[in-house]
């Protein structure tokens, strides 16, 4: 069964030890907040991890979807606990909620991304150049998916679409209709991993159910007042489609917050990096330098101000996140040396008492 899963010759030699160890292979499939279900070669499982996993895992740690796992299993219960996970291919990271420095997995060994946005108000480049950046550096493939194209009267002009893109594939869909669903899954080959990546009533779940040709996903309408989304995906999921690709339904998110994604950010901004390194000074600031580059395209109308302004933006919070993990590192590291310099004194003290 895990080979529908994209388990492989290269996969089987990774897992060795764990083998020797007695352990079966699975791939986590759902990740909910009380736990995972897993596919194995005896199906599907319920899982948790083990304590030591559980001990030992910082956040980007903890299982995910798309993982794969060394399980101890208990058929008679159909459950298992996960004891490791086997090293990541590829994994689409974001900034956690809760914290500014903690990176949370979203799915992981993925062959492509897609950025879903719906060609209704949810439309807007600078969300989907975030969404781009985090794409780029995960490893996998972006593919930007417009979809609702049949709730707009008119289709998008050439250079518009390129530029939402930033070089990446655009793929226009309406799944209600059946539109464009061969060219999106002529990006996904038998076998590899794609993960939905988009706001909240892009139409994620209704595109996965177009795909599998059922009714599999809960999904709900937009609200016709704002056109704002609904949350109807409660969790995260893989799914095998009948061509042999699989799909991770993900949760809709407003935004997604970056962590260590300069060469992400590099790959969608690359026309502004270029541009900048035509400046007349290496480190041209980019504000009343003479012989600046930027600031000529600015002029001149050849740079969207407004994509200059988002490029500054991700790559003042990327250098605020980095800044925050530095001081926090420095902190930990303080902690220890003081530790060891009141162990140290109190050494001292008790080799004074026994003289």
């Amino acid at each position: 069964m895990i080979k529908h899963y994209g388990w492989s010759d290269l996969l089987m030699r990774a897992f060795e030890p764990h083998a020797r160890a007695g352990h079966t292979p699975g791939r986590v499939v759902v990740q909910q907040r009380d736990g995972y279900l897993v596919a194995t070669d005896e199906g599907e499982l319920r899982a948790k991890p083990s304590g030591r996993l559980r001990h030992e895992a910082r956040e980007a740690g903890h299982p995910a979807v798309g993982d794969w796992v060394a399980l101890s299993t208990n058929l008679v219960e159909r459950t298992a606990t996960i004891h490791a996970i086997l090293p990541r291919r590829t994994a689409f990271v974001r900034r956690a909620a809760d914290s500014a420095q903690t990176p949370q997995v979203v799915a992981a060994n993925i062959d492509l991304a897609f950025i879903v946005t719906s060609m209704n108000a949810d439309l807007n480049p600078r969300r989907i150049e975030r969404y781009l950046a985090a794409a780029w550096q995960s490893g996998a493939r972006p593919v930007v998916v417009l979809t609702k194209s049949d709730l707009r009267a008119e289709p998008l002009p050439q250079a518009e679409l390129e530029a939402l893109a930033a070089g990446c594939p655009v793929v226009m869909v309406s799944a209600r209709q059946g539109l464009g669903l061969e060219a999106l899954l002529a990006h996904l080959a038998p076998g590899e991993t794609c993960v939905l990546i988009g706001s909240s009533g892009v139409g994620k779940s209704t595109l996965v159910n177009a795909l599998l040709g059922e009714e599999r996903m809960a999904t709900q309408a937009i609200r016709e007042a704002d056109d704002q989304g609904r949350h109807t995906t409660s969790h995260r999921q893989l799914v095998l489609l009948p061509g042999g690709g699989l799909i991770v339904d993900t949760p809709g998110v407003r935004e997604v917050g970056l962590i260590d994604a300069d060469e992400g950010l590099s790959a969608v901004f690359e026309d502004i990096e270029r541009l900048a390194e035509t400046c007349r000074f290496n480190d041209c600031g980019h504000a009343n330098e003479p012989g600046c580059a930027v600031r000529a395209a600015l002029q001149s109308g050849a740079l969207d101000p407004d994509r200059w302004a988002h490029f500054q933006k991700l790559g003042l919070e990327l250098a605020a996140v980095e800044d925050k993990a530095d001081r926090a590192a420095r902190d930990v590291e303080r902690r220890r040396l003081a530790g060891l310099q009141k162990k140290y004194r109190a050494t001292k003290r008790d080799d004074r008492g026994a003289d």
